[in-house]
């Protein structure tokens, strides 16, 4: 007897036969199904993951596609029309990433898009390069009022104003958003060298900065200097507090502060200073990548001089510069200022009754310290005698 023609099992594959699922009226697994189910487990494939594959074939529809580990991808239905530009251009052999849409389907194949891993692999890739600390060399797209806008890869991404460098951040006093909007679209097809510093596929951000960036060629240029150097250059922008000037051969830059300005009292920096002036400055302070710069410690320091020509208890002549919620400046001469303060007169109303901007008034020096550059006045009383330092030095 044939046993074997008996056997109603004999005439099964070997894949049905190792699935151990067939039963009576059941319909036959594709041979790839089994493999599948064996093989995905084996390498932890997942829906939404993206793989690399060779195109096997195009027939009809559908797009075959060898994803290795024994495995064929499908690309068909919704995805293969949504494909059709890509799908035209590939022929048998031809590497190919794909989305895994579903581990097995049906037929037992791995549904594919082509569509889907187009973006999912732009952000593998954004990705990559910001774990690698990539330096990307990219043109503004556009500005807004809270920072720049760039694009990689078609995803377009982010740079906020706090994620600036020192050298491109706005001047603009006030936090004006208007006024950093116009000197942000300045910017707008300028070519920045940036880094990733963020990025969420889910909600499709994608933060850059420019902060540290040029660390290095910075410190290098830095390292050429020192506190109380003399260095010459140009002012590029004038600030309510101060003036940025920019020297060396690497564009160094530094901020030459208002009270840096001159001994004098400077209130507004725009009527001594203007962009493209040629100056020379003496670094003062050094913090980072920050550089400060002094225009007065450069001229003669005259209350050097005050230490022989002013005494406490001398009366002067003084003129009235300017009103604080604390007191008066009071012009001594032509270089040094001195201050009476708020409590010669008990409130600011009275202290502007008694004394009128830009008058000449007789004051008695309470208090000098020449190293400090602090002068302190009183309004001078009836009857106190006047010294020969009360005639306008």
């Amino acid at each position: 007897m044939n046993t074997e023609s008996q056997n109603p099992m004999s005439d099964m594959t070997t894949a049905e036969t190792v699935s151990g699922e067939l039963f009576a009226g059941t319909k036959p697994r594709h041979p790839m199904e089994t493999l599948l189910k064996t093989t995905t487990a084996a390498i932890n494939l997942k829906p939404g993951d993206v793989v690399e594959g060779v195109v096997i074939e195009k027939r009809g529809a559908r797009l075959f596609v060898n994803i290795g580990h024994a495995l064929t991808g499908i690309v068909y239905g919704q995805e293969y029309y949504a494909a059709q530009d890509i799908i035209k251009t590939l022929a048998k052999g031809d590497p190919i990433s794909a989305k895994i849409v579903e581990l097995d389907n049906d037929d037992g194949y791995m549904e594919l898009s082509l569509r889907e891993a187009g973006r999912a692999r732009r952000w593998v890739d954004i990705r990559r390069m910001m774990q690698e600390g990539s330096v990307l060399e990219l043109p503004v797209q556009k500005a807004n009022t809270g920072g720049l806008i760039f694009e990689i890869s078609g995803v377009e991404g982010f740079l906020p104003t706090s994620q600036l460098s020192f050298k491109n951040y706005p001047r603009v006093d006030g936090g004006d958003k208007e006024k950093i909007f116009q000197e942000l679209q300045k910017f707008v097809g300028t070519v920045f060298r940036v880094k990733i510093l963020d990025i969420n596929p889910d909600d499709n951000k994608l933060i850059f900065t420019e902060k540290g960036i040029d660390t290095t060629r910075v410190r290098e240029a830095l390292g050429k200097y020192a506190i109380g150097d003399i260095v010459e250059g140009e002012i590029t922008s004038v600030v309510d507090f101060g003036a940025f000037m920019k020297f060396d051969e690497q564009g160094l830059e530094g901020l030459i502060h208002l009270s840096e300005i001159d001994w004098t009292l400077i209130e507004n920096p725009r009527e001594v200073l203007t962009p493209h002036d040629h100056v020379r400055a003496k670094i003062i302070d050094i913090q980072g990548e920050k550089i400060s710069l002094s225009l007065k410690q450069l001229k003669e320091d005259p209350w050097q001089k005050a230490a022989a020509a002013y005494q406490k208890g001398d009366i002067i002549t003084g003129k009235v510069t300017k009103f604080n919620p604390f007191g008066a400046f009071i012009a001594v001469g032509s270089d040094i200022q001195g201050l009476v303060h708020i409590s010669e007169f008990g409130t600011e109303q009275k202290m502007k009754d008694a004394l009128t901007l830009g008058r000449d008034y007789p004051f008695t020096i309470l208090f000098i310290d020449t190293k400090e550059h602090r002068m302190s006045l009183g309004l001078k009383k009836e009857g106190e005698e006047k010294t020969e330092s009360e005639q306008t030095p």
